[in-house]
């Protein structure tokens, strides 16, 4: 879909409330004009700065509106309007040190009010609140620990992703396949589905959902944000007969109390002795296919993008791929201690996760007043904190612009620069877990292939995840037996 069209349905929108956007705007004076705020411009009434923000996404640099801004202001610190919030962007480790450990004391975690409009049960609490529940059951079955067993399974999932959707084929298109192999892994070790009719149920459905969920707010018919509110509606009411059918077979004993993700919401209560309704586990369950599912198929889909532009550091990681599969029986599965010893493959996905941050940034929201740096921050002020800002910085990453996976070796890249998963209390719980599927994905994928580029040139998009614009499509050059 274009962006300019809803772009221009937007502005459209925004005009036709004048009233309401002008007490809106009224509303946000007093904080506007608090003293001592950091340098920076609002642009425009309520849309602000948004429209610069999300076009240099769209155009592949999503850097050049933080690099400008540090260049003409300040060097760490702006005060901008953006998503129709005055907010300050924090740039560099310092910063994001300062908003990473003072989580839930000055600063907590904020999102647009558009999202409880696609995950309306949540609002019986806030997004906000549920966040933090999620996040105390997740470490269970997320911690290296627990995934271990995994580990296995993902392979043996990967395997049949690859004999199904790549072998005996010429051509094929990297991104929707890595998020086909992706949501495969979710359904599988959230919800134990594994009928691939059931999945490509879910799946078709869930991209409507992922892809509207962080579109231009318009709810009008056709828009993508209509579609993922739509989306969302008819993928809970499935979800909703997993639930019961699970709870029918975990009274009969028919399923295990410690398999999965759902089984655990089912069985855990509050501190209160309340468990979670339907309603909510069926929206947790999205929230998790969202964030596990995103972001790892555009880390997969740059992996493929870098190793055929850079032939010498794809031998590399097919040396390492190939040595451990060397040590392996016929129809021995991967486990967890042949995942460890992928430690190039490791840092050549952390410096695709670098170049091309699948998590741009986050947003918090001041809980006080108070100052940094000398400036003044408003209680209820939205703050910004941008990957890039050290990602795409020569101060951190000498060269940044240069694909070198050796600046992981040794001690790595200095505390809070390298931030693809965030930091602090709220760092992705999933990391590990994206680790594991990257790199079972790459294991997977380089001993069957080598592959070239179809479009040498294509662009790259932030829409607000990295994309190639068409999908990158590539030739297969299979492995001799």
């Amino acid at each position: 879909m274009d962006h300019y069209f809803y772009l221009t349905l937007l502005l459209l929108f925004v005009s036709s409330i004048s009233l309401s956007l002008f007490s809106l705007f009224y509303k946000h004076r007093s904080p506007f004009t608090a003293p001592n705020l950091p340098p920076g411009r609002m642009g425009f009434p309520v849309i602000g700065e948004s429209l610069e923000f999300l076009s240099t996404g769209w155009n592949g640099h999503p850097e050049k509106f933080i690099f400008d801004r540090m260049t003409k202001y300040c060097s760490h610190i702006f005060k901008t309007s953006i998503v129709g919030e005055p907010a300050v962007v924090f740039c560099g480790p310092a910063c994001n040190k300062f908003l990473f450990s003072n989580e839930n004391k000055l600063v907590t975690a904020w999102w647009p009010n558009s999202v409880n409009k696609v995950f309306p049960s949540s609002l019986q609490t806030s997004s906000k609140e549920e966040s933090k529940k999620m996040r105390k059951m997740l470490p269970q079955f997320l911690k290296p620990q627990a995934l271990q067993r995994y580990v296995g399974i993902m392979d043996d999932i990967a395997q049949r992703h690859f004999e199904s959707h790549w072998e005996n084929k010429t051509e094929v298109t990297v991104y929707p396949l890595t998020k086909r192999y992706t949501f495969l892994l979710a359904s599988r070790l959230f919800m134990s589905i594994e009928d691939d009719t059931h999945v490509a149920k879910l799946r078709d459905t869930f991209h409507l959902l992922a892809s509207g969920i962080i579109s231009v707010p318009v709810d009008l018919p056709g828009t993508p944000f209509r579609k993922a509110i739509n989306a969302s509606n008819v993928i809970r009411k499935e979800l909703l007969k997993i639930i019961r059918q699970r709870k029918v077979d975990l009274n009969e004993g028919k399923a295990s109390p410690t398999q999965d993700i759902l089984s655990h919401m089912l069985l855990t209560c509050n501190e209160s002795g309340q468990f979670m309704n339907e309603l909510d586990i069926a929206d947790k369950i999205l929230g998790l296919l969202i964030g596990g599912h995103d972001t790892a198929s555009a880390t997969c889909t740059f992996i493929v993008k870098y190793l055929a532009e850079l032939p010498h550091i794809y031998d590399k990681v097919y040396h390492e791929q190939m040595e451990i599969a060397k040590l392996k029986s016929p129809g021995e599965l991967l486990n967890w201690d042949d995942v460890n010893k992928m430690r190039y493959s490791w840092n050549v996905a952390c410096e695709v996760m670098r170049v091309a941050p699948p998590l741009q940034g986050g947003f918090r929201e001041a809980l006080h007043d108070f100052m940094f740096n000398g400036f003044s921050i408003p209680k209820g002020w939205k703050l910004y904190w941008s990957a890039n800002s050290t990602h795409k910085s020569p101060e951190y990453f000498p060269e940044p612009e240069k694909f070198d996976p050796t600046r992981f070796e040794g001690e790595g890249p200095a505390p809070y620069t390298f931030v693809p998963f965030g930091g602090g209390p709220r760092m992705c719980p999933g990391k590990e877990y994206a680790r594991l599927e990257i790199l079972v994905f790459m294991h997977n994928l380089v001993k069957r292939f080598k592959w070239e580029k179809l479009i040498p040139d294509e662009r790259i998009i932030v829409d607000p995840l990295p994309i190639p614009a068409k999908d990158l499509p590539v030739r297969l050059f299979p492995h001799k037996s």
